[in-house]
């Protein structure tokens, strides 16, 4: 990739290598180049190669001349890098048809199930176009059908803009591979042909729909230990958003119908959730109600409310002055820029979180230092009434009774405690029980 581009309208040479671009009388140039496709002259930075020889090696690959500048972050190090547009900026007429037959399907089931819905819907202010804005309960959802290519850039300043209008915006794509996942709250679909879409036939939302899966890594636990890679157990307490169908026990994979009408009456709900190793990287889900709010039970104080999109990485950009290179090198696979675009939307795609031990707000029965006071008999009279060795014989932490505690089917309290748990005014079951 070459380190430089051609401004067509200066007629300058932009150096992405140096921290004046070559141009020190032009202190606005970088904010300038940087700026969305959508908002600046689709031609106004060319290739240099093509520049110098009328032709470069990307026209061959389906390419135009035509150049976008990204931040590019390797170990740590961000530079500026120019990347070729795509040949092709609007939709096939094949995908034209599945984004009609998607919006009307949509539309639809909306409608059938009490809800209004308004295709091509415009804001007032006439900033943004939805393709289908629902109105709920819980308040309005605009959805986006996405069957051709998008830039980052374009999903985060759309989604942007539709949360300023108090808009949820939500995506939906048969590209597992599009740039808009995770950079807004989305959903992946089947790709089907456009006459499928528009049937009643179900459509099984394959990802962006998450379960919460919370567990006490030990022997009894079911599921291996997410830190250790299965080979043991940590002793403590994992949360993890999983799939739905790698849920244990497994849950219903939401249909895209379903989806439709619960985010618009807010049984689910969109997530935003960093990743605990590089709070820089976040994954977005949506996620049933109940969910959130236990999380959020875990966590803490609850994570930033869905902004519409992530920001882009703002690290300081390093310039490392080297000299001017006007070959083109599309397709070279090199340490610094590699066209392939990335499946992005992956099974791990939130990454576990771990505490050493269950937190201890999570407790429904307070966790209490209990001694448990027997006389030789009736440690062994416990033991043999609750089937199990004496020494399991340990102190309910709601009212101090002999329980088996600390055996292989222990527990934190006793049944009379437990159900008071489950009576209460949260159904919530204590992860001591």
């Amino acid at each position: 990739m070459a380190n430089g581009v051609w401004h067509t309208g200066y007629e300058i040479v932009v150096h992405l290598t140096h921290a004046d671009l070559g141009h020190p009388k032009r202190p606005g140039l970088l904010e300038e180049i940087t700026r969305p496709i959508g908002d600046r002259d689709r031609q106004l930075l060319e290739c240099l190669e093509h520049h110098e020889d009328g032709i470069c090696q990307a026209e061959d690959e389906g390419r135009t001349p035509w150049m976008a500048i990204r931040r590019r972050t390797v170990d740590g190090v961000t530079t500026l890098v120019a990347a070729h547009l795509p040949l092709r900026t609007k939709a096939t007429a094949e995908e034209s048809d599945k984004h009609k037959a998607m919006k009307e399907r949509i539309a639809r089931t909306a409608q059938e199930h009490g809800l209004s819905a308004d295709l091509e819907a415009r804001s007032d202010d006439g900033r943004i176009r939805t393709d289908v804005l629902i109105a709920g309960p819980a308040g309005k959802v605009g959805w986006e059908a996405q069957y051709s290519p998008i830039t980052a850039a374009t999903v985060r300043r759309r989604s942007s803009r539709a949360v300023e209008l108090g808009i949820t915006p939500l995506w939906v794509t048969s590209d597992g591979a599009s740039a808009l996942i995770d950079r807004a709250p989305w959903v992946l679909v089947d790709d089907q042909p456009w006459h499928v879409i528009a049937s009643r036939k179900s459509m099984l939302v394959r990802a962006g729909a998450r379960n919460l899966q919370e567990w006490r890594c030990d022997e009894n636990s079911q599921r291996p230990c997410s830190g250790s890679g299965g080979m043991r157990t940590c002793g403590g307490f994992h949360a993890h958003w999983d799939l739905p169908a790698l849920c244990l026990p497994p849950k219903p994979t939401p249909q895209l119908d379903e989806l439709v009408v619960t985010s618009a009456t807010g049984s689910w709900v969109p997530m935003r959730i960093p990743d605990p190793r590089e709070p820089r990287l976040t994954a977005r889900m949506w996620v049933p109600e109940q969910d959130r709010s236990r999380w959020r039970e875990i966590v803490g104080p609850p994570e930033p409310e869905p902004d519409g999109m992530d920001q882009p990485d703002d690290g300081e950009i390093t310039f490392t002055g080297e000299e001017l290179d006007t070959r083109c090198r599309y397709g070279e696979r090199t340490h610094t820029f590699d066209d392939t675009r990335r499946h992005r939307a992956t099974p791990a795609a939130a990454a576990p979180h771990t505490w050493t031990d269950v937190p201890t707000h999570l407790y429904r029965i307070p966790r209490q230092e209990q001694r448990l006071v027997l006389a030789p008999g009736e440690r062994q009279q416990a033991a043999q009434l609750l089937n199990c060795p004496p020494w399991h014989i340990g102190p309910c932490a709601g009212c101090g009774t002999p329980i088996n505690r600390y055996g292989h089917r222990g527990h934190h309290a006793c049944p009379a405690c437990r159900r008071k748990v489950r009576e209460g005014p949260t159904t919530s079951t204590s992860h001591g029980s």
